[in-house]
């Protein structure tokens, strides 16, 4: 069998691969092309899925991938993935005592070995543009390997961490999120959800991913609502819209002179009916 891969290795890294003559399906633990050498990941989507997420991503610059997937990893192998994160940890704290010695305004966050160790991925987080070369040339000499700094955002940090959110489960991002999207505050207003930073953002200190999830059916419950401030007739005369509440279905309306009262939006609806038909 022939096709079209999406392979995923640490945190939100992942990349596009063809292979041949291979029976694959999603979880397979692969060995894979990488840059001068080879790399493990595990194969999250094939075929026209797989294609479709690389032309969103922007992930695939030729039609067809140059690098391949060039077999399915054996079970050593795995298991010799697995006990490199021991070798990470120890390449992190080395990588960070370099940076204090460099004085450099950037924060380790973590290192990545690929699986032939002739690369070390090093993500970090800085505020501003750090001129790291110098850097590069003393981790090279430490590990005798290839040294890729790689610049990442605090939502990419968290997904790669790993954490507990204010639901009580674990970061979206760092679990099943296939992607991460851009977060608006709108999503919040559409939800009539408080616009306090501390409760409606993430460990990232970024606005929560999970906004997105219902706002499609918060955006088309409320097409059933009058708008919040808006002028409508009803059975007693010229009422202002001043509240809705979708999960109710009620809303709250107030007259010139002040007075408040809550409607279903049944009785808004045969009121306002009553009053056209007169």
């Amino acid at each position: 069998m022939s096709g079209f891969a999406e392979v995923s290795f640490k945190g939100t890294r992942r990349g596009y691969f063809r292979f041949d003559a291979l029976e694959l399906s999603p979880g397979d633990p692969v060995i894979v092309q990488s840059d001068r050498g080879e790399d493990l990941g595990r194969v999250t989507a094939l075929g026209s899925i797989a294609e479709r997420k690389c032309s969103s991503s922007g992930g695939c610059a030729t039609p067809t991938p140059s690098l391949r997937v060039i077999r399915r990893a054996a079970a050593e192998e795995v298991a010799r993935a697995r006990h490199k994160a021991d070798d990470e940890r120890r390449a992190r704290l080395e990588t960070r005592q370099h940076v204090a010695r460099h004085g450099l305004k950037m924060k380790v966050t973590e290192t990545e070995w690929q699986f032939d160790r002739k690369k070390l991925i090093i993500y970090f987080t800085a505020e501003k543009r750090v001129d790291f070369r110098a850097l590069v040339r003393d981790l090279a000499r430490a590990f005798r390997t290839r040294i890729e700094l790689k610049q990442i955002g605090v939502r990419d940090e968290a997904a790669l961490l790993g954490g507990v959110g204010r639901c009580g489960r674990e970061l979206c991002c760092s679990t099943w999120l296939p992607e991460l999207r851009p977060v608006s505050l709108q999503l919040a207003k559409d939800q009539s959800l408080s616009l306090n930073p501390a409760q409606i953002s993430g460990c990232c200190g970024r606005l929560m991913c999970c906004l997105m999830y219902e706002h499609q059916s918060y955006v088309e419950a409320r097409r059933r609502f009058p708008r919040e401030g808006r002028k409508i007739r009803t059975g007693l005369g010229h009422e202002r819209v001043v509240n809705v509440n979708i999960f109710t279905e009620t809303i709250t309306l107030r007259s010139d002179d002040g007075e408040q009262r809550v409607v279903t939006v049944a009785e808004l609806k045969e009121e306002m009916a009553t009053r056209q038909g007169r």
